[in-house]
């Protein structure tokens, strides 16, 4: 089956600050709505979930695994919380099992480091270099992928417990490392921008914790729905299979920018770092942001695009198209009615965001909802960078095309 689209780090019911709905029956269900063809398990780690995916996902023999129409991947995220140049780190990766028996045998050997029914995601004091020859020595096929690797906390690059490279972290099993996870707070052009990146594949996923957030960041391929043509795809960055990766916009973080809430200041991280990160008003020091991470490791300006790289689309979510369109909150009655009216008579969400052609968004979304999805194709919007602790805006319509332009939800 060529061009579909999956996403492969989620987290179950058993993860902390999740919902109880993360479930393969409610994954199921959400994948089909926003057309995601192939799902990341999650927490395969967790004893009791692990014994709910045997029971109810079926084997293909290939890798992969069915739940009615959907099909599975054995994925699990872990915390290496360890001990590197006397500081302590913490480094969460994503790690792919080809069959349940690999997946029970890297559960036995993993347990001897933590807790695993204390949490999907659980915590390993177990340093990332090791972990990653442990898995490897049980079943080479496997795939550990760092996760979010630019997020301030808990990730490779993380300025508060991470490196400033992959060999730092992982040492002579940095050749085992093929793919890095951009995360939401960053995207591949972010990564671009480091020459030392440029033999990782860049993939993007969800990281939900609830079914309505799966697939906010997303794979495309042209490959069999196999294990094993999967990951090589990745491992070789073969843009023509691995075909693109789904974005949000990493503005939206709270944390893209440098800034001081209380002043009101966002700045960009040049300017901070000319100004000795101080505030302008008040002097203090300011909250950097992952940009301002970027542009420490960074060889590379802005805007440059390595030969060979597996391009990306950003996207906004349907609901939140709908939501500015009618002038609606995205959790309203209302808007949840149109979202679900659209998807059943139009199609699936990344149907009508990625390949609806301009005129039959025109023609079968009234108003401004096609016209919304059409200029953001266009990256025809106003972006709003975050900065301490103040998410950033993603605006569509401008002010000035006035509120009482506002499609009416009577119209679907």
């Amino acid at each position: 089956m060529p061009r579909f689209i999956a996403d492969f780090h989620i987290h179950s019911k058993y993860s902390r600050a999740t919902s109880k709905e993360m479930d393969v029956e409610h994954l199921a269900g959400s994948a089909k709505t926003k057309g995601i063809h192939l799902m990341g398990t999650g927490d395969f780690t967790h004893p009791f979930y692990l014994a709910d995916l045997k029971k109810k996902l079926v084997p293909m023999g290939n890798g992969l695994f069915t739940y009615q129409d959907i099909h599975f991947i054995l994925t699990a995220e872990v915390c290496n919380d360890f001990y590197s140049g006397g500081k302590g780190k913490r480094i969460h990766n994503v790690i792919f099992a080809p069959s349940f028996q690999t997946a029970e045998r890297i559960n036995a050997r993993l347990q001897g480091y933590g807790r695993l029914a204390s949490d999907g995601r659980p915590d390993l004091r177990l340093d990332a270099r090791d972990m990653v020859r442990l898995v490897l020595d049980i079943d080479p096929e496997c795939l550990i992928v760092p996760a979010h690797v630019w997020t301030p906390w808990f990730s490779l690059f993380g300025a508060n417990s991470g490196f400033n490279s992959v060999e730092a972290c992982f040492g002579d099993q940095t050749a085992n490392i093929y793919a890095l996870e951009t995360g939401l707070s960053s995207d591949p052009p972010m990564n671009w921008r480091l020459s030392a990146l440029d033999r990782f594949a860049l993939i993007s996923n969800s990281d939900a914790h609830s079914p309505a957030k799966i697939g906010r960041e997303a794979n495309v391929f042209d490959t069999d729905l196999d294990y094993r043509a999967i990951v090589s795809a990745i491992k070789n960055r073969d843009n023509g299979k691995f075909l693109y990766t789904v974005e949000f916009f990493p503005q939206e973080g709270k944390y893209h920018f440098d800034g001081h809430r209380k002043c009101d200041i966002c700045q960009a991280p040049r300017e901070s770092m000319r100004n000795g990160d101080v505030c302008p008003k008040c002097g203090r020091k300011l909250t950097v942001g992952v940009m301002h991470r970027v542009e420490e490791l960074a060889d590379r300006p802005e805007g440059y695009v390595p030969p060979g790289a597996v391009p990306c689309k950003h996207l906004v979510p349907l609901v939140e198209i709908i939501a500015e369109a009618t002038g609606k909150g995205v959790d309203t009655v209302a808007v949840k009615s149109t979202y679900d009216s659209l998807v059943q008579r139009v199609g699936a969400e990344f149907y009508i965001l990625l390949e609806l052609p301009e005129e039959q968004l025109c023609a079968e979304l009234p108003g401004r909802v096609g016209q919304g999805i059409i200029k953001v194709r266009r990256g025809e919007l106003d972006i709003k960078p975050g900065y301490d602790g103040v998410f950033g805006r993603v605006n569509i319509f401008g002010e000035a095309e006035g509120k009482d332009q506002r499609d009416q939800l009577s119209l679907f």
